[in-house]
């Protein structure tokens, strides 16, 4: 959805139900990308289960319309476009919830110049003011932010920013490259200078005693870009402000120890602590392995059947998020998703069959359809269980399902052989078991 400010259009979106909560990322952000990385999407969903939880992009960045040639300072443009998408989601007043460092003086304007929209304030690893000055020295000198500007501007789109912003998902591979598609894709390097120039210039520690709205400063102990001086000034500051120092040195809020952020930021908007409860979904379940994987690992050698297991890892995930599943966990020479469908958990399935076939790599897939419970980036229950043990059951090459999927695709155009009853491990009962066919 957009929402117009003047002749531009800001892209939003809004799910969930409660008291409003407005999201922002800062200066960049893809309400439609974001959702592609399984910790983020839980991030947001657990939000969203509180509150009415809207989402959109600055202009300049992600799904909206570009920067106009005469946009005012960063901070003031940001309280016009939240103004517009609260107008065109039909929100009076809302809480903010800042998660980056960058976000924290536009939130902190808002709240202070519209205090009349603003009901509470979250600020995650955030500061008044970022440069040094003769009072204010627990900033960064100068000359360290124009290098900031200059490294920032020359390694965006790439994977090197998260080294230091996101530390704790410095060593996941695939997080680091759909971290630098997401650069791409939210910004061009002239934005992204703009923004960081504009942001190394912000002073808003006037605007501090003006906040009217019950304020929660979350700041990481160990975040090096932005120290615990600067929590500690916000919350000294701010008229009703607390602080609450998180663990950890990532800068987002989003990746580490999330669900204890999480469990803070329910308490202070809705009153009640509790971490979140496990939730019961109706899902499909399709585990798969590679066939021989420790007799082909010792064929090819450990550099090869790496470089197999990498290609292999990088198509289920892609595979699996183009039929419209989430990937669970990889399991070493497999993986385990979850879909909204049985009819695209087995396309998936077919598809990964014949393109890792193309590489000499075959695999077998066991699916069943059922209640599984959500735990936190995992699943489990029965469904799960018995999803595996059907995989068990398949011959190399072989995609089996239980009887439950069977039965939800029928009518469809794929073609299920019965292959008779089976007893699986640990679960009562006999169980039809179906295959789909080659081709």
């Amino acid at each position: 959805m957009y929402a117009r400010l003047g002749e531009d259009r800001v892209a939003y979106q809004v799910l969930g139900e409660g008291p409003d909560l407005v999201l922002t990322l800062g200066a960049f952000g893809h309400v439609d990308l974001q959702w592609e990385d399984p910790a983020t999407a839980l991030f947001l969903r657990r939000l969203a289960s509180f509150s009415r939880l809207i989402l959109f992009d600055r202009r300049g960045t992600g799904a909206s319309d570009p920067l106009p040639e005469d946009l005012p300072p960063p901070w003031e443009s940001y309280a016009d476009e939240v103004a517009a998408v609260m107008d065109a989601a039909g929100s009076r007043q809302a809480a903010l919830m800042a998660t980056t460092a960058e976000a924290g003086p536009m939130a902190l304007f808002f709240a202070a110049t519209r205090p009349e929209r603003t009901s509470a304030l979250v600020l995650g690893n955030a500061s008044a003011r970022y440069v040094a000055a003769d009072d204010y020295p627990i900033g960064i000198p100068p000359e360290q932010a124009d290098a900031i500007i200059s490294r920032v501007e020359d390694t965006w789109g790439t994977a090197e920013p998260i080294t230091t912003a996101i530390p704790s998902r410095a060593g996941d591979e695939r997080f680091r490259r759909w971290a630098a598609r997401l650069q791409r894709s939210m910004a061009s390097p002239r934005a992204v200078h703009f923004f960081l120039r504009a942001l190394f210039q912000v002073d808003v520690r006037a605007l501090l005693p003006l906040v009217q709205a019950p304020t929660l400063v979350l700041h990481r102990r160990d975040f090096a870009l932005l120290p615990i001086e600067h929590g500690r000034y916000l919350a000294e500051h701010i008229p009703n402000a607390r602080l609450v120092v998180l663990p950890g040195a990532d800068g987002p809020l989003t990746w580490e120890t999330p669900e204890l952020t999480l469990d803070h930021v329910e308490e202070f908007l809705t009153g009640v602590r509790g971490t979140a409860p496990t939730a019961r979904v109706l899902a499909t379940v399709l585990f798969t392995d590679i066939v021989a994987s420790t007799e082909r690992a010792t064929e090819l050698g450990d550099r090869r059947w790496r470089e197999l297991l990498e290609v292999h890892d990088d198509l289920g995930r892609r595979l699996v998020e183009q039929w419209g599943g989430r990937v669970v966990k990889t399991t070493g020479d497999g993986l385990l998703a979850t879909f909204d469908g049985p009819g695209r958990a087995i396309g998936c399935a077919v598809a990964l069959r014949e393109q890792l076939g193309d590489i000499d790599l075959r695999i077998r897939a066991g699916l069943h359809a059922g209640e599984v419970e959500v735990r936190g980036n995992d699943v489990g229950g029965i469904a799960v269980h018995i999803a595996a043990r059907i995989l068990g059951e398949a011959a190399p090459g072989e995609i089996l399902v239980s009887r439950t999927v069977h039965d939800l695709v029928a009518g469809s155009d794929l073609t299920l052989a019965d292959r008779g009853p089976r007893r699986l491990k640990g679960v009562d009962g006999d169980w039809q078991l179906f295959a789909v066919a080659d081709g």
